[in-house]
């Protein structure tokens, strides 16, 4: 396993980051504790949950009970030192967790001891705030984004407060590192601003949407990356599935896979998804590959990666994912890649 230094911190994550938000609706307890114990065996050391997981179906009923899976999987096996924990305070609009409030410093309080509680840990390695108070042109709102209502000011004030915040927590042991979802290239720049006399917490990660089939991050954000030393944990790198060969265009989807949960996929599924996979699916197969291995490999060359958080619902697929950190991919497949990118731009 590969493990590389998280921005500028003493975090060292293992390339590949296990995902949880199945864990409660699709996995058992059980279940969840048999991937923490697998990915361990195989070197990866990087857990990612957020407050408002399991996600399949999202529910006020399951809201929380993730984090309280993997504070059973803490309890139990002693553990806790040998994971790096990353965790999110929900934010504006979700309307399951503290009725849609925004993020604040007093949302952050009520969240934060929350997880950790749940967690059974007194601290948090990576704290993220899941989307930006303003709004975010991730999960396909890039289509219609529109700044303009914006207030900058606001905006400001809000993001000195929140670090000032944090800061706080980190002084008292709670919170080692803090991180960014959903945020964009400016978000990330100002959150940079205000760390800069060593003050308050410096942003070490963004976890946006990042894979094949979107590659948002490749321009603005990359270049953001490279010269400020913050790492992309990228979700969703297999496309929900997409990149498995999991589903096929005009087929049922498995009984509890996640596209019979939800039809579109967040919006993925469009006429233009389906060629897209296909050309992958075509090289892949063209050099002997597993498709899904495929994808999680070439997202772990990204320059700008921090670490690809992959999730599972069964040991095997686990396995699999796991195995595609031994895997290099040719010239030949990286420049075929790129063709079929330039090919199918944006497919969703």
């Amino acid at each position: 396993m590969i493990y590389k230094q998280l921005g500028r911190t003493d975090l060292n994550v293992s390339l590949l980051c296990l995902g949880s938000m199945t864990w409660g609706t699709q996995n058992t307890p059980q279940e969840g504790h048999a991937q923490i114990d697998m990915v361990l065996d195989h070197g990866i050391n990087f857990i990612d949950t957020a407050e408002i997981y399991p996600t399949t179906p999202l529910s006020k009923e399951t809201q929380g009970e993730t984090e309280r899976i993997i504070g059973q999987w803490v309890e139990a096996s002693g553990r806790r030192s040998e994971v790096i924990l990353a965790t999110k305070v929900a934010g504006e609009g979700y309307r399951n967790v503290r009725d849609g409030a925004p993020i604040s410093p007093a949302t952050i309080r009520i969240a934060l001891e929350e997880s950790l509680r749940a967690m059974r840990t007194d601290y948090i390695d990576l704290y993220q705030l899941h989307w930006p108070n303003r709004g975010s042109y991730m999960f396909r709102k890039n289509w219609l984004y529109d700044p303009t209502g914006q207030d900058r000011d606001a905006t400001l004030t809000h993001m000195a407060e929140v670090l000032e915040c944090l800061e706080s927590f980190r002084r008292e042991g709670k919170v080692r590192h803090v991180g960014l979802s959903n945020e964009s290239a400016w978000g990330t720049a100002q959150w940079l601003r205000f760390s800069e006399d060593g003050a308050l917490p410096r942003i070490a990660s963004i976890q946006n949407e990042y894979s094949l089939l979107c590659r948002l991050f490749d321009t603005d954000l990359a270049e953001l990356a490279h010269n400020e030393d913050v790492g992309l944990l990228a979700f969703s790198p297999l496309a929900c599935g997409l990149l498995t060969r999991k589903y096929s265009a005009g087929k049922n989807a498995p009984a509890g896979s996640r596209m019979s949960i939800t039809s579109d996929l967040g919006g993925r599924i469009t006429p233009r998804v389906w060629p897209a996979i296909d050309a992958y699916a075509k090289i892949a197969d063209d050099h002997g590959l597993d498709l899904g291995q495929m994808a999680l490999a070439w997202a772990m060359t990204r320059p700008f990666m921090g670490s690809v958080i992959f999730g599972a619902t069964s040991l095997p697929q686990l396995e699999s994912a796991i195995a595609s950190a031994d895997l290099t991919l040719s010239d030949e497949v990286m420049a075929s890649i790129d063709a079929a990118h330039k090919a199918h731009p944006m497919p969703y």
